[in-house]
């Protein structure tokens, strides 16, 4: 392999990877080729299959069929074991010793990946612990438990992510935190898959979105190509114009609300250079379909359209519970 080979080569790579449970198919053929740098959102109902898709890239649970590889290797074969000390994972459910200081699990964690323990310090002030460190993780919170599990998954720079509810229970300040690390992450070259039902304010933080249902791979690509590919409507907002939109022969077919155009991505410009011809229009706003919409729309064979990611039920996944050591040091 050539060194340019090297440098493009995929930090995880997936070729119709599967994943059954006698006769439950918690995941099926799979495509996925994730870049150094690269952030991909990872987004489905509970059950959908995406604790499974992190456990079959941290090596913890064996594919039934298809092809996983992580920096290179295959994560089940004994030479993966040196790339785990560049994996950094954060379960859905955080639980760590309750009798332990949140200063005592980091260092605990620091040994397990053989990392310099005077980035413990630095990460506790980075996730906002400093004050409880010496304190029993007993005592903290559900917000302050996230970010330390945060900080044990950020622990040596790791080159691979996998974030699993990365935001729940953290307040907004934390929330908007966390994200500005992700991006410090990214642009340092880390690779991240990051899951979340908290779908506002994800999308300018992905490269990618893969949307699973069922454990199948409903949508993948940018935001942009996934939206091409749904069609959806482009959302126009007027000021100033009143009942002029409904009185407008033209406009009136696009209407969706006193000041809101649902208008088709072909008509967009034509529609805009109509609007622009009244003089006593204040101000439009134009938007795309979000994150939140796509997510809506691709799932909806499965789903009510309409309901948010968020308003799911929750069905409990196929797979074995991991402990955040397990996923490290075995």
């Amino acid at each position: 392999m050539t060194t340019s080979n090297k440098a493009t080569a995929p930090i995880v790579s997936l070729r119709n990877t599967g994943k059954h449970y006698q006769q439950v198919e918690a995941l099926n053929n799979i495509n996925l080729e994730l870049a150094p740098g690269e952030v991909l959102g990872l987004f489905g109902h509970n059950g959908a299959g995406k604790t499974t898709m992190m456990k079959l890239i941290l090596g913890v649970i064996e594919a039934s069929h298809g092809e996983v590889q992580v920096f290179g290797i295959d994560p089940q074969s004994k030479q993966a074991w040196h790339s785990r000390r560049q994996i950094g994972y954060l379960p859905e459910n955080v639980s760590f010793y309750d009798h332990l200081t949140g200063l005592e699990v980091l260092t605990y964690f620091s040994r397990l990946k053989s990392v310099n323990k005077k980035q413990i310090i630095a990460l506790l002030d980075q996730v906002g612990l400093t004050a409880a460190m010496t304190r029993k993780v007993k005592t903290y919170s559900k917000g302050m438990r996230q970010r330390l599990g945060l900080a044990q998954a950020f622990l040596g720079e790791p080159k691979l992510l996998l974030l699993d509810e990365p935001t729940v229970g953290l307040d907004p300040i934390a929330t908007k935190e966390f994200y500005q690390t992700v991006d410090a992450l990214k642009s340092n070259g880390a690779s991240i898959i990051l899951c979340s039902h908290i779908l506002p304010g994800v999308e300018q933080h992905i490269d990618r979105a893969m949307i699973l249902s069922g454990g199948q791979q409903r949508a993948m690509g940018t935001l942009a190509q996934l939206r091409e590919q749904a069609n959806l409507p482009v959302a126009i907002y007027t000021q100033g114009l009143g009942k002029t939109l409904q009185n407008d022969p033209f406009l009136s077919p696009y209407q969706a609300g006193e000041n809101l155009l649902n208008v088709p991505e072909s008509d967009k410009l034509t529609v805009i250079r109509k609007l622009l011809e009244y003089n006593q229009i204040a101000d439009l706003q134009i938007e795309p379909a979000n994150l939140d919409q796509l997510y809506q729309y691709y799932l909806n064979d499965n789903m009510c359209y309409g309901s948010s990611v968020s308003d799911q039920k929750e069905v409990p996944e196929q797979s074995a519970t991991t402990t955040n050591s397990e996923a490290i040091s075995s």
